[in-house]
């Protein structure tokens, strides 16, 4: 996979700038996970002392939304992408450093085979599980994502 978090956080800067500027960053990707890190700030509070959910679920995103573009990247094949559905669960307030990982990796990369392969339309689930600077779970966030190779 030749997408880095450099190039992914460049393409924040200059694509999703509310994401950017809330402190949104991809700290590594590779073939089977991502791991992207938003820290609590005036920018991206609630009125309840904690990250806005939202925040949260740009972080989550990115996680999977990065590991689907690098494999149609490398499938060098046209190939649409769309969040299809989303849901999440928060177990407690986000605040201070949020670390969100992916390790459906494996999973998008069957997704982009068989719509390769069939020419029909994919879909796949995928998991972004964000924790505390101690390790603690404060939310997952799940993306319905649906791949089809282009005519």
């Amino acid at each position: 996979m030749n997408i880095t978090p450099g190039k992914l956080n460049t393409f924040l800067l200059l694509k999703l700038p509310s994401a950017w500027l809330c402190g949104v960053r991809v700290k590594k990707i590779d073939s089977t996970s991502c791991t992207v890190s938003v820290k609590y700030r005036w920018i991206n509070q609630n009125p309840f002392n904690s990250m806005f959910w939202a925040v949260q679920g740009m972080a989550a995103e990115l996680t999977t939304g990065a590991l689907v573009t690098g494999y149609i990247r490398d499938s060098r094949r046209r190939i649409s992408m769309l969040v299809a559905n989303n849901n999440a669960t928060f177990t407690k307030k986000a605040t201070g450093r949020i670390t969100f990982v992916c390790n459906d990796g494996h999973l998008v990369e069957d997704a982009i085979r068989k719509t390769i392969e069939t020419g029909e339309g994919q879909t796949v689930w995928m998991k972004s599980t964000g924790t505390n600077k101690e390790g603690v779970e404060v939310s997952t966030f799940n993306f319905e994502w649906t791949v089809k190779v282009k005519s």
